[in-house]
């Protein structure tokens, strides 16, 4: 198939996997779509939002949709590396045998990963990154595709452990819940207080999502959009030639070259979604937000003025 017909196939499917989710998630019609601009450009996602807005469903049914496996770890205070991605035990044979966690599979949701300790935080970096895991010195490869989804309470923070600027900076998009609307929220109600289940078809193969993933990487951008993503992300660096006066005076700290790479990724998933063979400046814009919200640090004085990290990127563009 040619590229060409594989976006056109692209565009078709997408709609078709809409449809299918929207089956059982009603609503959250963004947060669904920065998911599947996430899966579809090989990143990991955050998702942030207070408890009973059906995350763990929400990514259950992409997961069914998209042909994928799916294992949810509940992170406590008392969870250990090895719980995540497995341990050695002798068999009958007297002999080492590696036990495979639930780390070993295409969507993890990590549920509330702020209540775990840094040391087991850090368990998923390696996974995250080089789409592998390393115990007792051995190398294990994951299998592709593979997507990390976390997801944090924003309200309850006593007892947490905040992510490391470190780690934030693996997620490739920050996705914030908002509570649904008044018609949203009756459909919801009626939806799930009956009998009615509807059944997920999978659209997809694992070949075909990494086909996708491929295509992405041979998506063809102009210089000038590159540049604009690459100066966008440098404007957020206080105290930098390109900082204007809203982030030397209300940042302290901008986002680094992965903002880079991730916003020509993103922006080139979202061209080929919308029937587009390249990105342009739009594209870049339509998924900024949900790509730089977590990689800047807001002040004091932001803070005490009411400034979002949006208000201050919106200002950026």
């Amino acid at each position: 198939m040619s590229d060409v017909a594989a976006v056109k196939d692209l565009v078709e499917k997408h709609k078709r996997l809409k449809q299918e989710i929207a089956k059982v998630i009603i609503g959250q019609e963004q947060v669904v779509d920065q998911i599947l601009l996430a899966i579809f450009s090989g990143g990991h996602a955050l998702l942030i939002g207070v408890p009973g807005l059906a995350k763990t469903l929400m990514v259950n049914t992409i997961a069914e949709a998209l042909g994928l496996n799916f294992k949810r770890i509940q992170f406590t205070p008392d969870l250990m590396p090895s719980d995540i991605l497995g341990s050695e035990i002798l068999d009958e044979n007297r002999h080492f045998k590696f036990i495979k966690g639930p780390v070993f599979s295409n969507i993890i949701l990590a549920d509330e990963i702020n209540r775990t300790p840094p040391k087991t935080q850090a368990a998923l970096l390696e996974a995250m990154q080089e789409r592998a895991v390393t115990v007792a010195g051995n190398h294990y490869k994951l299998s592709l595709p593979y997507f990390v989804l976390a997801t944090q309470n924003p309200i309850e923070q006593e007892g947490t452990y905040p992510l490391p600027e470190a780690q934030l900076d693996r997620f490739m998009f920050a996705i914030h819940l908002n509570y649904p609307t008044f018609q949203e929220e009756v459909d919801v109600v009626k939806s799930t207080t009956g009998f009615n289940t509807a059944n997920i078809n999978p659209l997809f193969t694992l070949e075909e999502i990494i086909n996708i993933q491929e295509l992405v990487r041979r998506v063809p951008v102009a210089d000038n959009v590159v540049e604009y993503a690459v100066r966008l992300v440098g404007k957020t660096r206080p105290q930098s030639e390109l900082a204007p006066e809203i982030v030397n005076n209300f940042l302290d700290w901008g986002a680094g070259p992965r903002a880079s790479q991730n916003l020509v990724l993103a922006a080139k998933t979202h061209a080929l979604l919308n029937g587009k063979f390249s990105p342009d400046i739009e594209n870049i814009q339509a998924v900024a937000i949900g790509i730089l919200r977590h990689r800047i640090i807001r002040n004091y004085k932001a803070e005490a003025e009411g400034l979002t990290e949006e208000d201050i990127i919106r200002q950026l563009f």
